[in-house]
């Protein structure tokens, strides 16, 4: 009998477990599809040595003090701040689109208050915001919309920004300095030993048992349990019963460069041209020393994992309703992006996770468990799981 079956090792999951474990002594079993834990954060060293993120770039960047503090029981951290390139026009500029951006491309010397005037002067009245692509053109004007924004966003989404939520396009912002940093949040950093350590770290408590490679459907209808946790998408946990929710995917193609470096920075955005929208270089990020480089390319498809919601009216509706029903379904709580078809950053499902446990503080009285929590010891804790932590579906 366990306290908790949770489905997923992610952000999401691997939080709550912890949490669970270590502060309520309770048991809990997760569980996971995938070879590895950590989720689509899980990093790895390749067959060359050079440590890459099998699902694309993951950077770690929050406001909030208190995530960091949570964190960084489980891992040490490395300073880094991202930036990223765009391939407009035969050039490579600033992405977000700063001051630099804008000179360059034109062949101006613009100052930061003239480039507000000639944002102003380019800048279509909406009156009301309501896709991504009101919220570009209304800001910067058609031109630099349909540069940076429209092309790239066709490929990610497989939609035009005209028919896509505001959400997505607010969430990069539009600069008048020269700041070239990719976010701008109060800490930015990587785990020192990378993503899947800290997850090792986070999952090892002797309350917590690992199943890899497999469907928590047969885990729920054989293992005794009491409560459970899913992170997964809430339409599949509710068998589409309204229909499917759409989410987009991505397919990765990673290479082993036999040269040191191979581009500038971390990322290099493709918005005019390529099939993939970006190539990203992880040495930048993990400040590893190899004579070759790795990167990768991403390539948005239709079919695949689920990666991003795709936020539209009639999405929005559909999951209100899978919503619904999901706060009727007793002793099962919902966390996660794709729990709760929200585009979350990685800090932001930490957060979610951290409040979710509070509110199981607050609704549900500790019971005796089978063991007793235990005080943790920061990074200095045991690296990997044991063996007999983690276990495969038979």
């Amino acid at each position: 009998m366990y306290d908790w079956l949770i489905v997923g090792a992610g952000f999401a999951g691997s939080v709550l477990a912890e949490r669970l474990a270590s502060q309520r002594g309770e048991t809990v079993l997760v569980v996971d599809r995938r070879r590895h834990i950590a989720g689509n954060a899980y990093d790895h060293a390749n067959a060359d040595g050079l440590l890459i993120h099998e699902y694309g770039p993951h950077i770690f960047h929050t406001n909030s003090q208190q995530i960091l503090d949570h964190l960084s029981q489980f891992t040490d951290w490395r300073p880094y701040e991202h930036r990223v390139i765009a391939s407009v026009d035969g050039m490579l500029v600033p992405i977000p689109i700063n001051l630099d951006t804008v000179n360059r491309l034109y062949g101006l010397n613009l100052t930061s208050a003239e480039l507000v005037e000639w944002f102003a002067a380019r800048a279509e009245k909406v009156e009301t915001i309501e896709t991504s692509e009101d919220v570009v053109v209304s800001v910067v004007g058609r031109e630099l919309y349909e540069k940076f924004f429209q092309g790239y966003t066709r490929k990610q989404w497989g939609l035009d920004p005209s028919q896509l939520d505001k959400s997505i396009t607010a969430r990069v912002p539009i600069r008048t300095n020269q700041d070239d940093r990719y976010f701008t949040d109060t800490h930015q950093c990587m785990p020192a030993q990378g993503y899947t350590r800290m997850f090792e770290r986070m999952l090892d408590h002797p309350n917590i048992t690992v199943m890899l490679e497999t469907d928590y459907r047969a885990v729920a209808a054989t293992v005794l349990h009491r409560r459970v946790i899913y992170t997964g998408p809430i339409d599949e946990y509710f068998d589409h019963r309204f229909g499917r929710l759409p989410y987009r995917s991505l397919r990765f193609e990673h290479e082993t460069l036999p040269r040191e470096w191979a581009q500038s920075v971390g990322t290099i955005n493709f918005p005019q041209t390529e099939d993939y929208t970006r190539i990203s270089e992880y040495k930048h990020m993990t400040g590893q020393q190899h004579p070759f480089t790795a990167i990768t390319r991403e390539y948005p498809a239709s079919e695949g994992d689920p990666y991003y919601p795709i936020l539209r009216p009639d999405s929005a509706e559909l999951f209100k309703r899978y919503e619904a029903l999901a706060a009727q379904t007793k002793d099962v709580w919902f966390v996660g992006r794709l729990a709760t078809f929200r585009y979350y950053n990685m800090d932001q499902v930490t957060g979610q996770a951290l409040a979710t446990f509070r509110r199981i503080e607050e609704a549900l009285p500790i019971r005796a468990s089978l063991a007793s929590p235990r005080p943790r010891s920061g990074p200095s804790m045991p690296a990997r799981l044991s063996p007999d932590k983690v276990q495969a579906a038979a």
